[in-house]
C-alpha cells in the first residue's frame, strides 16, 4: 500500500505539469490567436504534400518561416518547449534509477540536449549541403561521453526526438514523445516487467518449465 502511494505521488505531479501547459497554451492560442505563427503543434502537415523527388517546396517553407522575420521568435519557442518537455523525462529517469545517487553529468546532458539539437534542426532547415557539412563536422570531433548502463540510451534517443519534433516546428509531436515515454516508463519500473519468468503465462509464453533448472 505504501509503495502504491509512493508511486501515484509523482504520477500525479507528473500529470499536473503535463496538464498545466496544455492549459496554458490552449489559453494563449485561444487569448492571442496571432501567436500561432510561433506556437506551432503541427509542423509536418506541409510534407506529404510536397514531392518525394524535389527538395525545393520544403527548403522554400523552412526559408520562409526559419530564415524569416519570425525566426528568432520560432527558434526561442522551439528550444523552451524542448526543454519543457524533456524535464519529466528526467524526472523518469530520477524515479526508475536503481541507483540511490545518479549520474549528475548524464542528467544535466539529456535537459541541455534537445535545446542543442533544436537549434540544430532549425540551422540545417531541410538543406543537403547543410546536413552533409554537419554530419562532417561531428564526424571530426570525438564524442567521448560513456553511457553506464545500456538504459541510458533510450533517454539520449528521446532527448534527440523532442528536440528534432521542435526544431521543425512540430511542438505537439515533441509533447506526446515526452508523454508516451515517461509514462510507459514509469508504468513498465512499476509493474517490473521482466524481472520474473513465474507464473503460468510465462511459462505458456515462453514454453519453459520454472520448476526446471536451466544451468546446464
Amino acid at each position: 500500500m505504501r509503495r502504491a502511494a509512493n508511486f501515484l505521488i509523482p504520477i500525479s505531479l507528473i500529470t499536473l505539469y503535463y496538464a498545466f501547459w496544455f492549459v496554458l497554451v490552449v489559453f494563449l492560442l485561444s487569448r492571442w490567436p496571432e501567436i500561432r505563427e510561433v506556437i506551432s503543434l503541427g509542423g509536418l502537415s506541409d510534407l506529404p504534400g510536397s514531392d518525394g523527388n524535389n527538395f525545393e517546396p520544403i527548403y522554400s517553407d523552412a526559408k520562409d518561416t526559419v530564415l524569416g522575420s519570425k525566426g528568432p521568435a520560432q527558434l526561442a519557442v522551439g528550444c523552451l518547449v524542448s526543454a519543457l518537455m524533456i524535464i519529466p523525462v528526467s524526472w523518469a529517469y530520477f524515479i526508475t534509477s536503481r541507483n540511490k545517487e545518479v549520474d549528475q553529468s548524464f542528467a544535466q546532458t539529456i535537459i541541455i540536449m534537445p535545446i542543442v539539437v533544436t537549434g540544430i534542426a532549425m540551422i540545417v532547415a531541410n538543406s543537403i549541403a547543410l546536413a552533409f557539412s554537419l554530419a562532417g563536422i561531428v564526424a571530426a570531433v570525438r564524442f567521448r561521453f560513456t553511457l553506464d548502463q545500456p538504459s541510458h540510451a533510450m533517454y539520449i534517443f528521446v532527448a534527440i526526438g523532442i528536440g528534432l519534433a521542435s526544431g521543425i516546428g512540430a511542438l505537439g509531436i515533441a509533447a506526446v514523445i515526452s508523454i508516451a515515454f515517461v509514462y510507459t516508463t514509469l508504468i513498465i519500473w512499476k509493474l517490473e516487467y521482466g524481472k520474473a519468468m513465474s507464473g503460468p503465462f510465462f511459462s505458456m509464453l515462453t514454453r519453459r518449465d520454472n520448476t526446471t533448472d536451466d544451468d546446464y
